[in-house]
């Protein structure tokens, strides 16, 4: 069986063995420091474990403007459209967001008593903050390299390793010292340096350039109105957790964010998923084979459905594993943000379009749209109804903020792509309301472990008998993503 099941991996080609690697790397990257959650729940209480959450929503926002996120749409497309020319591509966006670190950096220790009490954090916390966001950006530009070039063995390897580390010395760190959440920041930033700051010297010897005017102003010009669009979602992702501290208390957003922790799980499989399958589309995109990419999103849309059904259906049994009782409340939160994190990544393959042909108002104005309004309601309804609505009103944005995306996808398609567009309404709409309908349901189960358990069984029974079915559809996608 073992030796049949290598055999057939050994016959795989490169990118379909490329594509399970980066997947694997991309749940290792983040799903290791998720599943260890249950042991920092438990050597830090609720409040410290909410400050350190808000330290991770304003680490998401600061990253935006004090790295401009060049390592986002601008450099996995240019990575495509100077494919001649990514050496030099490469090593000048390191070049550009070392400068803007730096800059911040300087910024900062002239004024950083005014940084401290609009972040509410220390400042070994913001000195932590910046290098962490500087190392972070050096992993993202060299992994996304390996992944358009299909080099998986060192991405693995170093995923690994950095991954394991991080969760091990921030234990250590926590459990020897009274200040818990800068010692947990401080373990992250350590093994982060550590682990990743190399990565920069090698790209930057490739390219042997920091400095491209070339570069600098295609990547300014193509990032700068998108900051509205990185910030807005930073908002719809991180702003529940500040709010939450603010109107109601830093105990609650630990809460909270012990629910969003745990839907992360399902989050990281939506990033993996199109991390992997983005430079095909850009590749389908690039060579007007637009009908090409429907049935990969159909297929990937309903088994992210099924698994954040799944997630949702477990989330008791999930939350208790996580954590103790005092965080049991968050099992209601997990529907809503699981169901968010399917149209995180629905709006992903409609934002493509916009992304490549460098539509950024249209991107712009959709994000915006969902952060202002996500702001808002929560503004009212978490006065209103507590921490739990935080969820619902993540769930409603990205849904508007979905079809927004896809309106201004076929307005592009329209103008660029000859009138052909990619997705069908109908079909859409007929893997999305069967997915609510059930998420909402099985959230009215919750009190009925009974019920809960039978819906539970008669999925797997029907996973069982439609096994071949599934099978069909996972050979069907790799055999697309090897075209």
């Amino acid at each position: 069986m073992i030796k049949s099941v290598l055999n057939r991996y050994k016959s795989f080609p490169i990118q379909v063995k490329a594509s399970l690697w980066f997947l694997i790397c991309s749940f290792l990257q983040k799903g290791i420091s998720t599943v260890t959650t249950p042991i920092f729940t438990r050597i830090m209480n609720t409040t410290e474990y909410g400050q350190y959450n808000v330290f991770n929503s304003w680490f998401s926002i600061a990253s935006i403007f004090f790295s401009l996120s060049l390592t986002g749409g601008v450099y996995a497309q240019g990575l495509v459209k100077f494919e001649k020319d990514r050496n030099v591509f490469t090593s000048s966006l390191q070049g550009l967001t070392l400068l803007l670190v730096a800059v911040w950096m300087v910024i900062y220790f002239i004024f950083h008593d005014f940084w401290n009490q609009l972040f509410t954090l220390s400042s070994v916390q913001m000195i932590a903050m910046l290098v962490i966001i500087w190392t972070t950006a050096v992993f993202s530009f060299w992994s996304t390299e390996q992944r358009v070039n299909y080099k998986y063995k060192a991405l693995v390897a170093i995923t690994l390793v950095v991954s394991l580390a991080k969760p091990i010395v921030g234990i250590f760190c926590v459990s020897v010292t009274n200040d818990k959440v800068s010692a947990r920041i401080l373990g992250i930033a350590l093994v982060e340096l550590i682990g990743y700051a190399w990565l920069f010297f090698i790209q930057v010897k490739r390219g042997e350039v920091l400095f491209s005017k070339k570069y600098w102003v295609y990547a300014l010009s193509f990032n700068l109105p998108l900051v509205p669009h990185y910030l807005s979602q930073t908002v719809l992702n991180s702003a529940d957790r500040i709010m939450i501290r603010d109107l109601v208390g830093p105990s609650d957003a630990g809460i909270y964010s012990l629910a969003y922790s745990i839907s992360l799980l399902m989050l990281l499989f939506n990033t993996a998923l199109m991390q992997t399958i983005n430079p095909w589309i850009y590749r389908k995109i690039k060579d007007k084979s637009i009908k090409d990419i429907s049935s990969v999103a159909y297929s990937t849309l309903m088994a992210l459905a099924c698994l954040n059904l799944l997630l949702i259906v477990l989330a008791p049994e999930v939350v208790a594993i996580f954590a103790p009782p005092t965080y049991y409340d968050a099992i209601y939160v997990i529907p809503p943000v699981a169901m968010s994190g399917y149209f995180m990544y629905m709006y992903d393959l409609f934002a493509k379009f916009a992304f490549y042909y460098e539509k950024t108002k249209f991107v712009m104005i959709a994000s915006v749209t969902g952060a202002i309004l996500n702001i808002i309601l929560n503004f009212i309804f978490i006065r209103l109804f507590g921490y739990r609505a935080a969820g619902y009103t993540t769930l409603a944005c990205y849904m508007i903020y979905s079809i927004c995306h896809y309106i201004f996808m076929n307005k592009v398609c329209d103008q660029f792509c000859d009138g052909v567009r990619p997705y069908e309404q109908k079909k859409l709409l007929m893997i999305t309301v069967p997915f609510l309908l059930a998420g909402f349901a099985i959230l009215g189960t919750y009190r009925y472990p009974v019920i809960r358990y039978g819906i539970l069984a008669v999925a797997l029974v029907l996973v069982l008998l439609g096994r071949n079915c599934i099978i069909s559809v996972l050979k069907d996608l790799l055999a697309k993503k090897k075209a």
